[in-house]
């Protein structure tokens, strides 16, 4: 496996995301990066990115729920952000993703009892980790995401956006990520989600994310995410959905959790208004307050 890791210069500058960079060693020598913030002692928030993005989309989320009293963990998936990047579309698979990330939360990290929050593909993962190690969860929170089975085709929307990521003859990340929201995204913030992609030869695992969704009932990953539901429809950890109003690929997909994972029942679910896609930079401190208020609902109830 051929390996590039993103200059740090590329990050130079980003004044709204100062938390210093760690980092621990995956299998393979992969590195995985991330930030932290809060006391050591107070309960773990693990903020969670999908495609294109990386852990600086949650830079206006941490701070509300550092100001709440909680500690956050915001790793950058394998092939983005200040993570290691293998080069060939090959190396990516749904699979891959949910042991790069339980390897680095749970084993290097030694994370447990984790309130876990996930978005786009930061929810694929997590429903993966929740149904297979739902001891390692004290709550759960998605947002504008799902765990498709390919049993039910995806939306137009994203068959287009599919297509377009994996045809593009350049990948303008910075306004991808602008296309997701409702506000306009200034020329500082599409800089900084374009800064993990120098070239083409960085862009393997945004190229790649899209395709390994299952949009067919015989897709790889189809079987196992069928697997994934039964277990979750007998897991009783506390779930809570807060999807943005205006996404157009995810809305509506957070009555399908409520009625099938036990640990949705009777949650005050809460429809983010204003915010599309990327409600963390349409509505960050409404996403935060939702946040910090289930966690520590939960931690009072423990």
């Amino acid at each position: 496996m051929d390996i590039v890791r993103t200059p740090d210069e590329r990050f130079d500058g980003l004044d709204d995301y100062p938390l210093p960079l760690h980092a621990v060693t995956l299998t393979g020598e992969l590195r995985m990066a991330y930030v932290e913030d809060g006391p050591s002692d107070a309960p773990t928030v693990v903020l969670v990115h999908g495609e294109p993005t990386w852990g600086y989309l949650y830079r206006n989320v941490a701070p509300v729920l550092v100001g709440a009293g909680l500690r956050v963990v915001v790793p950058d998936l394998v092939g983005f952000g200040r993570s290691d990047k293998p080069t060939a579309r090959s190396d990516y698979s749904f699979a891959g993703h949910v042991e790069w990330l339980r390897e680095g939360l749970f084993d290097a990290l030694g994370l447990s009892r984790v309130h876990y929050v996930g978005q786009d593909w930061g929810g694929l993962i997590g429903m993966r980790l929740l149904a297979e190690h739902p001891e390692r969860f004290s709550s759960v929170v998605m947002a504008n995401t799902g765990l498709p089975t390919g049993d039910v085709p995806m939306p137009d929307a994203w068959q287009r956006f599919r297509r377009m990521v994996e045809t593009a003859e350049h990948l303008d990340v910075g306004r991808m990520v602008d296309a997701g929201c409702l506000r306009d995204l200034t020329v500082k913030e599409r800089a900084a989600y374009d800064a993990p992609f120098p070239d083409e030869s960085f862009c393997a695992g945004a190229r790649s994310f899209p395709g390994l969704v299952p949009n067919t009932p015989d897709d790889p990953a189809a079987g196992p995410n069928r697997a994934a539901w039964e277990r979750l429809s007998e897991v009783e950890v506390p779930f809570l959905c807060a999807f943005g109003d205006s996404d157009p690929i995810t809305r509506g997909g957070d009555r399908w959790m409520r009625s099938k994972i036990p640990g949705a029942a009777g949650r005050p679910h809460v429809t983010i208004e204003g915010a599309a896609h990327f409600l963390q930079e349409d509505r960050p401190e409404a996403l935060g307050r939702a946040i910090a208020q289930f966690v520590r609902s939960v931690e009072r109830s423990a």
